[in-house]
């Protein structure tokens, strides 16, 4: 989720302090570095930051970004000549199913011959790659000659939630600014004030994202994810409440087939499971009010009623083992049922 151009004001990043001031007194010193990584979780505003620096290097304002000029208004419509987004959809938002998994050699090729003319109308070019850890192997090596060679008014600003994909070389060449998730007050404090957002819904939402305000953003603005989410852990509850092993075998059945098809929709599942289980876990040593679940919380006491801590710990272990498995391609249907015939009997 980007914000409307009419929100627009300053520095959009929120919470990142540490990241903001670091370019303000680059700006303020003319020292710009050619090349940035920006890195951190996914959806916790490396976007919103590069596009805040795109602002304030071309903002023509006594205190830059002001956000109001025809240039910052450009750049944050996506409309301006010479600031570029590159992603494997080719500058559209990324979709999950897209067909394309890495950036192309091609298309750093095209980044390299864009790069070699002077800005169109403002005074840098600034080229942002969003997942840079999709770049091929031809095409991170392409884009280092052009890291090691920066051209004058370039500006290069690479976004990764994966660092550890990128060649060292390449992270070598870039000023590293790393992104940290908001605290859940400072979060809900944020979703009050900057999108009026009530109390209780904001504190649900800075408890599901993580702290990754663009996370809690999307879920605000898309009341189909919070519905899809109601659903999977009905069918959980379901789940783990039955008393029949054929109802957890052919729920593992569908989590298998699930990711088969796709393994990024079957590992929130997955996530789902070792965060409900968490939640009850914080439940019973008695700090509910760490819990992310917080519409749930008066069923996540009363199933921790029903389980001994070490019931719990030892199915958490069982989720986390199940989640190595899978990322060593293990069968994924053995690996679902074994995890589902270890949840514990529950004391009514």
């Amino acid at each position: 989720y980007r914000p409307a151009i009419w929100q627009l004001t300053m520095w959009q990043v929120i919470g990142q302090n540490k990241a903001v001031s670091l370019l303000k007194g680059s700006l303020e010193k003319d020292a710009l570095a050619h090349a940035y990584l920006l890195t951190g979780p996914h959806r916790v505003g490396k976007m919103t930051l590069a596009m805040d620096l795109a602002r304030a290097i071309n903002c023509g304002a006594a205190a830059p970004p002001c956000g109001k000029c025809n240039t910052c208004l450009k750049i944050g419509s996506g409309k301006h000549p010479d600031v570029e987004i590159i992603n494997v959809s080719g500058g559209q938002d990324i979709a999950e199913d897209s067909a394309q998994t890495e950036i192309s050699i091609e298309r750093i090729r095209q980044l390299q011959h864009a790069a070699s003319l002077p800005p169109f109308e403002a005074s840098y070019k600034v080229f942002i790659i969003e997942g840079a850890e999709l770049l091929s192997n031809e095409a991170a090596n392409c884009l280092l000659k052009t890291l090691e060679e920066p051209s004058d008014r370039i500006i290069f600003a690479l976004i990764t939630s994966r660092e550890e994909l990128l060649p060292a070389t390449v992270v070598s060449r870039c000023q590293r600014l790393e992104l940290s998730p908001l605290p859940p007050d400072e979060m809900e404090k944020s979703l009050g004030e900057h999108w009026n957002i009530e109390r209780e819904k904001a504190r649900l939402l800075a408890r599901l994202s993580r702290g990754c305000l663009g996370q809690a953003l999307e879920y605000a603005h898309d009341e189909n994810l919070l519905k899809e989410r109601s659903e999977r852990i009905e069918q959980m509850l379901k789940v783990i409440d039955s008393r029949y092993y054929e109802e957890r075998l052919d729920y593992a059945a569908r989590l298998s087939s699930q990711f088969n098809k796709n393994k990024q929709s079957a590992a929130k599942y997955l996530d789902m499971w070792l965060g409900w289980w968490h939640d009850l876990l914080l439940v019973k040593i008695g700090v509910s009010e760490a819990i992310t679940s917080t519409d749930y919380q008066d069923i996540l006491e009363q199933q921790a009623r029903g389980y001994n801590l070490n019931d719990i710990r030892e199915f958490i272990s069982a989720a986390q083992s199940a989640s190595v498995q899978l990322k060593q391609n293990a069968n994924s249907q053995l690996v679902f049922e074994v995890l589902m015939l270890s949840i514990p009997e529950r004391r009514r």
